[in-house]
Protein backbone atom coordinates (compact mmCIF):
# COMPACT_ATOMS: atom_id res chain seq x y z
CA UNK A 1 0.00 0.00 0.00
CA UNK A 2 1.76 3.60 -1.02
CA UNK A 3 2.06 5.91 1.87
CA UNK A 4 0.99 9.59 1.17
CA UNK A 5 3.78 11.76 0.12
CA UNK A 6 3.02 14.81 2.79
CA UNK A 7 -0.09 16.05 4.16
CA UNK A 8 -0.70 17.98 1.33
CA UNK A 9 -0.76 15.21 -1.12
CA UNK A 10 -2.66 13.50 1.69
CA UNK A 11 -5.54 16.36 1.37
CA UNK A 12 -5.44 15.98 -2.84
CA UNK A 13 -6.43 12.33 -2.32
CA UNK A 14 -8.70 12.60 0.73
CA UNK A 15 -10.66 15.74 -1.83
CA UNK A 16 -11.53 13.31 -4.45
CA UNK A 17 -13.48 10.94 -2.21
CA UNK A 18 -15.13 14.42 -1.54
CA UNK A 19 -16.53 15.53 -4.70
CA UNK A 20 -19.94 14.66 -3.89
CA UNK A 21 -20.00 17.70 -1.68
CA UNK A 22 -19.02 20.43 -3.68
CA UNK A 23 -21.37 22.92 -4.70
CA UNK A 24 -23.29 22.56 -1.83
CA UNK A 25 -23.63 24.23 1.80
CA UNK A 26 -20.39 23.03 3.27
CA UNK A 27 -17.85 23.65 6.25
CA UNK A 28 -14.71 22.14 6.35
CA UNK A 29 -13.13 22.32 9.63
CA UNK A 30 -9.43 21.17 9.96
CA UNK A 31 -8.28 19.72 13.69
CA UNK A 32 -5.37 21.66 14.47
CA UNK A 33 -2.62 21.60 14.28
CA UNK A 34 -1.97 18.27 11.59
CA UNK A 35 -5.51 18.33 10.30
CA UNK A 36 -5.09 22.20 9.04
CA UNK A 37 -3.13 21.48 6.04
CA UNK A 38 -5.13 18.23 4.85
CA UNK A 39 -8.39 20.21 5.46
CA UNK A 40 -6.80 23.27 3.52
CA UNK A 41 -6.39 21.06 0.63
CA UNK A 42 -10.40 19.59 0.60
CA UNK A 43 -11.84 23.03 1.15
CA UNK A 44 -10.09 24.71 -2.18
CA UNK A 45 -10.88 21.56 -4.10
CA UNK A 46 -14.82 21.88 -3.10
CA UNK A 47 -14.87 25.46 -2.78
CA UNK A 48 -15.85 25.37 0.65
CA UNK A 49 -15.18 27.79 3.42
CA UNK A 50 -12.19 26.58 6.07
CA UNK A 51 -12.02 26.95 9.64
CA UNK A 52 -10.37 25.33 12.30
CA UNK A 53 -10.95 22.96 15.09
CA UNK A 54 -8.87 23.15 18.12
CA UNK A 55 -9.20 19.39 20.19
CA UNK A 56 -6.45 18.84 22.61
CA UNK A 57 -6.04 14.90 23.96
CA UNK A 58 -6.30 13.90 27.37
CA UNK A 59 -3.24 12.07 27.64
CA UNK A 60 -2.13 9.80 30.89
CA UNK A 61 0.42 11.18 32.81
CA UNK A 62 3.42 9.66 32.31
CA UNK A 63 1.90 7.31 29.23
CA UNK A 64 0.75 10.91 27.25
CA UNK A 65 0.28 9.08 23.78
CA UNK A 66 -2.56 6.83 25.50
CA UNK A 67 -5.78 9.45 25.29
CA UNK A 68 -7.96 9.12 28.37
CA UNK A 69 -10.17 11.57 26.65
CA UNK A 70 -10.33 14.62 25.10
CA UNK A 71 -11.95 18.31 24.52
CA UNK A 72 -12.68 20.60 21.71
CA UNK A 73 -13.40 24.10 21.32
CA UNK A 74 -16.79 25.56 23.00
CA UNK A 75 -16.19 23.52 26.54
CA UNK A 76 -16.78 19.85 24.85
CA UNK A 77 -14.67 16.85 26.28
CA UNK A 78 -15.50 13.38 25.84
CA UNK A 79 -13.77 10.81 27.88
CA UNK A 80 -12.39 6.96 27.00
CA UNK A 81 -14.03 4.96 29.86
CA UNK A 82 -12.16 1.84 28.53
CA UNK A 83 -8.45 3.12 29.83
CA UNK A 84 -10.25 5.51 32.73
CA UNK A 85 -11.33 2.00 34.32
CA UNK A 86 -8.33 -0.11 33.45
CA UNK A 87 -5.97 2.20 34.99
CA UNK A 88 -8.10 3.59 37.74
CA UNK A 89 -7.56 6.85 36.49
CA UNK A 90 -8.90 9.38 39.60
CA UNK A 91 -11.12 12.81 39.20
CA UNK A 92 -8.20 14.61 40.52
CA UNK A 93 -5.86 13.61 37.38
CA UNK A 94 -8.33 13.84 35.17
CA UNK A 95 -9.56 17.84 36.12
CA UNK A 96 -5.68 18.25 36.46
CA UNK A 97 -5.07 17.25 33.08
CA UNK A 98 -8.17 19.10 31.14
CA UNK A 99 -7.22 22.10 33.28
CA UNK A 100 -3.72 22.13 31.58
CA UNK A 101 -4.96 21.23 28.02
CA UNK A 102 -7.94 23.77 28.28
CA UNK A 103 -5.45 26.19 29.02
CA UNK A 104 -3.41 25.30 25.83
CA UNK A 105 -6.63 24.65 23.84
CA UNK A 106 -7.22 28.26 24.82
CA UNK A 107 -4.00 29.74 23.64
CA UNK A 108 -4.01 27.77 20.63
CA UNK A 109 -7.55 29.65 19.89
CA UNK A 110 -6.18 32.79 20.43
CA UNK A 111 -2.80 32.31 18.04
CA UNK A 112 -4.81 30.73 15.15
CA UNK A 113 -7.93 32.90 14.82
CA UNK A 114 -6.38 36.78 15.57
CA UNK A 115 -9.88 38.07 16.25
CA UNK A 116 -11.60 35.96 13.90
CA UNK A 117 -14.88 34.64 14.05
CA UNK A 118 -15.61 31.10 13.83
CA UNK A 119 -18.19 30.41 11.15
CA UNK A 120 -21.47 29.61 11.89
CA UNK A 121 -22.34 25.56 11.61
CA UNK A 122 -26.06 25.71 12.30
CA UNK A 123 -27.86 23.86 9.11
CA UNK A 124 -24.39 23.79 7.34
CA UNK A 125 -22.77 20.19 6.38
CA UNK A 126 -19.50 20.20 7.96
CA UNK A 127 -16.92 18.21 7.22
CA UNK A 128 -14.36 16.94 9.96
CA UNK A 129 -11.02 16.74 8.54
CA UNK A 130 -7.57 15.35 10.12
CA UNK A 131 -4.34 13.57 8.92
CA UNK A 132 -5.36 10.10 10.46
CA UNK A 133 -7.36 8.30 13.38
CA UNK A 134 -5.48 6.31 15.74
CA UNK A 135 -7.92 5.85 18.46
CA UNK A 136 -10.43 8.35 17.45
CA UNK A 137 -10.64 10.29 20.57
CA UNK A 138 -9.50 13.73 19.08
CA UNK A 139 -12.17 13.48 16.58
CA UNK A 140 -14.99 12.38 18.70
CA UNK A 141 -14.21 15.39 21.13
CA UNK A 142 -14.44 17.56 17.43
CA UNK A 143 -17.83 15.70 16.42
CA UNK A 144 -19.65 15.82 19.58
CA UNK A 145 -19.00 20.06 19.83
CA UNK A 146 -20.24 20.38 16.27
CA UNK A 147 -23.43 18.60 17.02
CA UNK A 148 -23.65 21.58 19.68
CA UNK A 149 -23.92 23.50 16.66
CA UNK A 150 -26.94 21.57 14.72
CA UNK A 151 -25.21 20.87 11.54
CA UNK A 152 -27.58 19.70 9.38
CA UNK A 153 -24.93 16.88 8.48
CA UNK A 154 -21.29 15.68 10.38
CA UNK A 155 -18.74 14.48 7.52
CA UNK A 156 -15.83 12.55 9.25
CA UNK A 157 -12.78 12.57 6.60
CA UNK A 158 -9.28 11.27 6.98
CA UNK A 159 -6.56 9.79 4.91
CA UNK A 160 -5.80 7.19 6.47
CA UNK A 161 -7.23 5.64 10.06
CA UNK A 162 -7.08 1.99 11.84
CA UNK A 163 -9.68 0.28 10.77
CA UNK A 164 -11.63 -0.38 14.34
CA UNK A 165 -11.41 3.63 14.53
CA UNK A 166 -12.90 4.31 11.04
CA UNK A 167 -16.02 1.51 11.90
CA UNK A 168 -16.75 3.24 15.58
CA UNK A 169 -17.36 6.98 13.79
CA UNK A 170 -20.23 4.87 11.78
CA UNK A 171 -22.51 5.82 14.45
CA UNK A 172 -21.19 8.96 15.52
CA UNK A 173 -21.38 10.76 11.96
CA UNK A 174 -23.70 10.89 8.89
CA UNK A 175 -21.12 10.11 6.79
CA UNK A 176 -17.34 8.54 7.11
CA UNK A 177 -14.85 8.68 4.58
CA UNK A 178 -11.65 6.94 5.73
CA UNK A 179 -9.39 6.57 2.02
CA UNK A 180 -6.85 3.88 3.55
CA UNK A 181 -7.88 1.67 6.40
CA UNK A 182 -4.16 -0.54 6.47
CA UNK A 183 -4.04 -3.62 8.52
CA UNK A 184 -1.71 -3.64 10.69
CA UNK A 185 -1.87 0.13 10.63
CA UNK A 186 1.11 0.87 13.08
CA UNK A 187 0.61 4.71 13.75
CA UNK A 188 -0.77 7.28 11.09
CA UNK A 189 2.63 8.90 10.56
CA UNK A 190 3.78 5.33 9.06
CA UNK A 191 1.39 5.99 5.94
CA UNK A 192 3.12 9.15 5.31
CA UNK A 193 6.85 10.25 3.64
CA UNK A 194 6.88 13.34 5.25
CA UNK A 195 5.11 14.01 8.42
CA UNK A 196 6.83 16.54 9.84
CA UNK A 197 5.01 18.14 12.62
CA UNK A 198 2.62 21.14 11.76
CA UNK A 199 3.35 24.64 13.32
CA UNK A 200 1.38 26.88 15.26
CA UNK A 201 2.47 29.51 12.35
CA UNK A 202 1.77 26.74 9.56
CA UNK A 203 -1.46 26.71 10.92
CA UNK A 204 -1.92 30.48 11.10
CA UNK A 205 -0.52 30.88 7.84
CA UNK A 206 -3.02 28.32 5.97
CA UNK A 207 -6.01 30.41 8.03
CA UNK A 208 -5.02 33.23 6.86
CA UNK A 209 -4.48 32.57 3.09
CA UNK A 210 -7.96 31.19 3.49
CA UNK A 211 -9.47 33.71 4.77
CA UNK A 212 -7.92 36.13 3.06
CA UNK A 213 -5.40 38.95 4.13
CA UNK A 214 -7.62 41.23 6.22
CA UNK A 215 -10.43 39.48 6.13
CA UNK A 216 -12.07 36.28 8.00
CA UNK A 217 -14.25 33.05 7.68
CA UNK A 218 -17.00 34.22 5.35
Amino acid sequence: MERYRNRTDAGATLAKELKEYAGKDVVVLGLARGGVPVAAEVARALGAPLDVMVVRKLGVPGHEELAMGAIASGGMRVLNSDVLDQLSISEDVLARTAAEEERELVRRERVYRQQHPALPLNGRTVILVDDGLATGASMRAAAAAVREHDPAAIVVAVPVAAPEACQRFGALADDVVCVLTPEPFSAVGAWYEDFAQTTDEDVRRILEQAWGVGGGPM
